[in-house]
């Protein structure tokens, strides 16, 4: 297990609105498209109850143009 591993949506969510993503719209089925307008980036998130895979948080990082490193740093302040 890396060090992405174990993160949940409401986890991932939070984090990702540090970095200035918004809710945008719904999507197929449980998925959910956020937008950072300061990037002008989107990213498609699962919004499941369970533990999130690495490989999926990881293609949602960079989708979104974050780094693993500073995802790991915002999630501890």
């Amino acid at each position: 297990m890396g060090q992405l591993s174990g993160f949940r949506y409401r986890e991932i969510v939070r984090i990702l609105k540090q970095f200035g993503f918004a809710f945008y719209r719904q999507a197929a089925g449980s998925h959910e498209i956020w937008f950072s307008a300061k990037t002008r980036r989107f990213t498609t998130i699962p919004n499941h109850n369970s533990d999130m895979p690495e490989g999926t948080l990881r293609a949602i990082l960079r989708q979104a143009g974050i780094s693993p490193a500073d995802f790991l740093t915002a999630e501890k302040s």
